[in-house]
């Protein structure tokens, strides 16, 4: 019996040194969480067995010590900035510039005082615990006083630590800097002939959102960009949910490839509102990545390289410090917000050259009526510089909050709808587009830009998908699926006031715009990087003749929190066809179409709250015929349904033997 109580009392150290070794061998913040969460609990047991047996546990003090010293080794070496943790308080007129320590600078000797400077309560009351523990005491009950005293001290400032120790780590990733630069180095130099690009995107604004697409109310500025270009029937966003969507679109890539897969918190706040959420991090995303690395290619930076003025204006959500920032992207100007606006803390910046500084004070979650006018009056006013006194072209991204909840309309339409804030808002960002729309007249430029309008995602609490299944974070058509249309009044490639039909993916839209704009590299148009994976394909055929872009070689998937839900691709009804199974009956989606898409759930989650354990197994739809996907065709078209398993089998073995999609023959 009391060999087993001695190796349970080394069960402490056992752990702390099995977590240790995963957080070296792993390398992530989520292992540095852990081993915190470890020492929490050392401090509980090392008050239970003052209380209960009567004496401090030198074993258990050890265990702690050992983990408070891997951590803290850990940002030492890893660490990615000074090393200040949760300290970067966010106050009003904060600047990047005056406070570089907290905004991502930081060597490594820096990184050692930062995290000492953290750890050093929590070290220093261990220590004093130690010594209680060795000394032999005159005076029994002073001692057990005293160590239970600092017992409960120890708890607090293990909690303190774990609030505001540093999370900002390097990335764990393959890097692919030599082809990013290497491809933006040799983008030609525009022309007075190369369009400009207005790209709006929205937030969480449904399918049904627009009138133009069946909207109970009006929405004539939006409208009118497919009104005067052409409307998409089936565009579907690269993920259902904002930052993972921002990633597709400007890189072209899917978002597992940049471990961004899930939703980006904020890094920067105070100790008090933020450090319970600036944790999650280190557990939404992999391999420490608090963001888009800056190793990926975006469009801005091809159209920066490309000498374009480029500016994002509104929301960014793709990370807040170092090489996550906008114009750390490819971005010459950025206003706007760092985070999503129902997260702490939610402020605007104005940004350049990596360094920013927070313009209206540094907590505007309470009222957000002003966002839609300021947004726009500060886009309207680059756009407007950048038109009067550069020969060269424009891309401004103009990322909209809106209609992301919290729901705010100013105060000249708000309730002027009769439906609701979330109507208002809308209402409100489609006026001021008209008064966009009029700058450009102004500036002779309407006819001269590419305007292209979609949305990240469905919505959520509120919005309309029209007859579409699902919404916000679901794989299901009412969550990816979105408007879009794109106008270009001086392009002549399209006939005006058409919708296609065929199908597209926010990732298209990186080689879509080197495409449409006539980018060049090395004097060949239509480039892509060739050091890594681009997953999008032009849309030009689509927009030009409706044609199928997305087949079986190509298809569409729909992500949710890095598992591959759902596989999607057109094929032509004759091939479907060539199945004698299928010509049994009079089959009217393949007798009255010449192509069909078929979309295929290998396991997904029930969207019916009563039925939420039940799940989709093995369910194919064919889109063609059912939008609203009501009724499973796997056992129509079995066939069908074996091949697209095997095709999603198929990217998911490649994803997980090349995360990233680098092409290493370009390496080696």
């Amino acid at each position: 019996m009391k060999d087993k109580k001695q190796v349970f009392s080394f069960l402490p150290n056992i752990i702390s040194m099995v977590l240790i070794i995963l957080l070296f061998m792993k390398r992530t913040n989520m292992f540095a969480v852990v081993n915190v969460g470890f020492m929490c609990i050392c401090t509980v047991l090392l008050i239970l067995g003052l209380v209960i047996g009567k004496k401090l546990s030198e074993k258990v003090l050890a265990a702690y010590a050992s983990s408070a010293l891997a951590v803290t080794l850990y940002y030492i070496r890893y660490g990615a900035d000074a090393g200040f943790g949760a300290f970067s308080n966010c106050l009003a007129g904060w600047k990047s510039a005056e406070n570089a320590l907290f905004a991502g600078a930081g060597n490594m000797g820096l990184r050692l005082f930062g995290n000492l400077l953290l750890i050093a309560p929590s070290a220093i009351i261990c220590a004093l615990l130690f010594v209680l523990a060795k000394k032999k005491p005159k005076n029994v009950k002073l001692q057990k006083a005293l160590s239970g005293a600092l017992s409960v001290v120890f708890v607090l400032t293990t909690v303190l630590y774990l609030l505001t120790m540093n999370l900002r780590s390097q990335p764990n990733v393959e890097r692919l800097w030599e082809g990013h630069d290497d491809y933006l180095g040799k983008v030609d130099k525009a022309t007075t002939d190369n369009p400009n690009v207005l790209f709006i995107l929205m937030d969480d604004l449904g399918y049904g959102d627009v009138s133009l697409n069946g909207a109970i109310y009006d929405t004539p500025n939006i409208d009118r960009i497919g009104e005067e270009g052409v409307n998409l029937e089936n565009f579907y966003s690269c993920y259902s949910v904002c930052s993972p969507a921002r990633f597709g679109l400007l890189t072209g890539r899917y978002p597992f490839r940049g471990h961004a897969d899930n939703v980006i918190y904020p890094t920067i706040s105070s100790t008090t509102e933020f450090a319970t959420t600036r944790l999650f991090n280190s557990f939404e995303m992999g391999a420490n990545c608090d963001g888009m690395l800056g190793d990926e290619i975006t469009i801005a930076e091809v159209f920066q390289n490309a000498g374009y003025n480029t500016g994002a204006f509104g929301k960014w959500h793709l990370g807040d410090y170092g090489e996550y920032l906008p114009t750390n992207q490819g971005f010459d100007y950025f206003y706007g917000s760092h985070h999503v606006n129902d997260m702490t803390p939610f402020y605007h910046v104005v940004e350049e050259n990596g360094e920013y500084e927070i313009v209206h004070g540094y907590d505007e979650l309470e009222d957000q009526s002003m966002a839609t006018k300021w947004i726009h009056d500060e886009i309207t006013e680059w756009i407007t510089d950048t038109v009067t006194n550069s020969d060269e072209p424009f891309f401004a991204y103009y990322a909209s909050p809106w209609p992301h909840g919290p729901v705010y309309a100013g105060d000249d339409f708000d309730g002027t709808t009769g439906m609701g804030t979330y109507v208002d808002c809308v209402t409100e960002f489609d006026y001021y587009l008209g008064e966009l729309f009029a700058t450009l007249e102004e500036l002779g430029v309407m006819d001269d830009t590419i305007i292209v309008f979609t949305s990240d995602n469905g919505p959520a609490l509120e919005g309309s998908v029209n007859e579409l299944r699902g919404g916000k974070y679901l794989a299901y058509e009412g969550g990816q699926k979105v408007p879009f249309m794109v106008r270009w009044g001086n392009g002549g490639l399209w006939d005006v006031g058409t919708t296609l039909e065929q199908s597209a993916v926010m990732v298209d839209l990186f080689p879509t715009l080197i495409d449409l704009c006539g980018v060049s590299v090395n004097g060949e148009k239509n480039v892509l990087p060739e050091d890594r994976t681009i997953d999008g394909v032009s849309m030009l055929p689509l927009l030009t003749g409706d044609e199928v872009i997305h087949t079986e070689e190509y298809p569409i998937l729909h992500m949710k929190r890095e598992n591959l839900k759902a596989i999607q691709y057109t094929v032509p009804t004759e091939t479907v066809k060539t199945n004698e199974n299928y010509n049994k009956y009079d089959y009217a989606v393949l007798n009255e179409n010449e192509n069909v898409t078929f979309k295929y759930f290998k396991n997904i989650q029930n969207d019916n709250s009563a039925f939420f354990d039940k799940y989709r197994k093995n369910w194919l739809h064919i889109l063609t015929d059912d939008v609203g996907e009501n009724y499973n065709r796997a056992t129509v078209y079995p066939e069908v349904a074996e091949e697209m398993n095997a095709k999603m089998d198929e990217v998911v073995k490649s994803f997980n033997e090349n995360r990233r999609g680098i092409n290493y023959n370009y390496y080696n």
